[in-house]
């Protein structure tokens, strides 16, 4: 069985498409560009290492962009994407896959079926693979006075990635043509005199440049999936203390919570609803308080681990709604705060993240004070 790497280019600033982050570490329906590529790759059982070349200054955005995902350690990028793909292929000296796929970070939605595709070519010989699309449209050459006439289209393609090569032989055509001004590595590939093949590439495999390319891609999600509900719910008792932990928040209080981790009624809640909406079991069937471990843990780890869960079908968190039912504390002046704690344990906006308050009107056990409840809803949005 060949050795299969994939090198995954990452290191544009990407500031056409808005928003204040790289583009490849803003969120598409929830999960950062990035991610979204690693975790195609991921999916793909002949593919044994994935490894990234980021730009200099993104440790920080890599590092939350891909928690949780076991690929090997970035590579920082060079001037141009050419010295980024060389910088990455030396990385991958200690590996030394058989075959290498090299796919731009910007195009998230790359299909199983180009891949395996691109792979197919290669354990058939091919020295270089190419996904290509036919270009439908008319084309107009367009100078400084206006429209000129009309260019011939017949055999004019649009390339993608990812493209792939047998590993040493694209290392040393890299390492013969430094300097060498080149849009991709099959333009390398064809200055080396190497036989290049083509595979079909697809629509949906787009670079995803402009704030309209994300927003088309938010539509191509949109119908490729389906949207799912979860509830959950949770109680606390009250003992002697002086604070709560609530939506992770430590909030001053003249009582406690009391429960075998930190107790934190909000997150319990949302971590059930979140597993709910994947019909996936519930928060003691993964964090049992049977087990010594879970004394005292925060509750964070627990909404963390269901969210990981999401991530690993490759679905996407939507909004979350908690709702704290108790007399006391007072929960206004803390509710950005918990909204903001959640937003950061999901990796999600704040915009989609809403805690409410309300009381029982003295009525029942919480209106009583003797302890307090949460309940939460959770929309994720999944493969269909």
């Amino acid at each position: 069985m060949p050795r299969i790497a994939a090198l995954i280019v990452s290191g544009g600033s990407g500031t056409r498409a808005g928003g204040g982050l790289p583009k490849q570490y803003r969120r598409l329906a929830g999960i950062p560009v990035l991610r979204r590529s690693i975790d195609a790759f991921r999916a793909c059982p002949q593919i044994s290492r994935v490894q990234v070349v980021i730009g200099a200054g993104h440790e920080a955005e890599f590092e939350q962009a891909t928690a949780g995902a076991p690929i090997a350690p970035p590579v920082p990028g060079g001037e141009t994407r050419q010295d980024s793909v060389g910088r990455g292929l030396a990385a991958l000296a200690n590996v030394n896959p058989d075959f290498v796929l090299i796919h731009d970070a910007a195009r998230p939605l790359v299909s199983q079926r180009i891949i395996e595709s691109v792979i197919a070519e290669l354990r058939s010989g091919a020295q270089a693979v190419v996904p290509l699309l036919p270009v439908p449209d008319s084309l107009r050459r367009l100078g400084d006075d206006g429209v000129g006439p009309s260019v011939p289209r017949d055999g004019l393609c649009r390339a993608q990635t990812p493209q792939g090569f047998p590993y040493q032989l694209i290392r040393s055509v890299h390492e013969r043509f430094v300097g060498q001004a080149a849009s991709d590595d099959v333009t390398l590939a064809e200055l080396a005199g190497m036989r290049i093949v083509a595979v079909a590439g697809e629509e949906a495999n787009f670079k995803v440049t402009t704030a309209a390319d994300f927003n088309f891609a938010e539509r191509l999600l949109a119908g490729a999936s389906e949207t799912r509900t979860g509830a959950g719910f949770d109680v606390h008792r009250f003992v002697a203390g002086d604070h709560v932990w609530l939506c992770g928040v430590r909030i001053p209080h003249d009582r406690c919570l009391e429960g075998h981790s930190d107790a934190d009624a909000g997150l319990h809640a949302l971590t059930d609803a979140i597993l709910g909406a994947l019909a996936a079991g519930d928060i003691g069937e993964y964090f049992p308080p049977s087990e010594e471990r879970w004394r005292g843990a925060p509750s964070r780890l627990f909404l963390e681990h269901a969210a990981e869960l999401v991530r690993n079908i490759g679905g996407a968190i939507v909004h979350c709604d908690v709702t704290m039912i108790c007399e006391w504390p007072k929960l206004a002046p803390h509710r950005d705060a918990m909204r903001a704690s959640i937003a950061e344990i999901l990796g999600l906006d704040i915009s989609r993240i809403s805690v409410k308050a309300t009381t029982t009107e003295g009525l029942g056990f919480t209106g009583r004070g003797e302890g307090l409840a949460a309940q939460a809803i959770a929309t994720i949005r999944m493969p269909a």
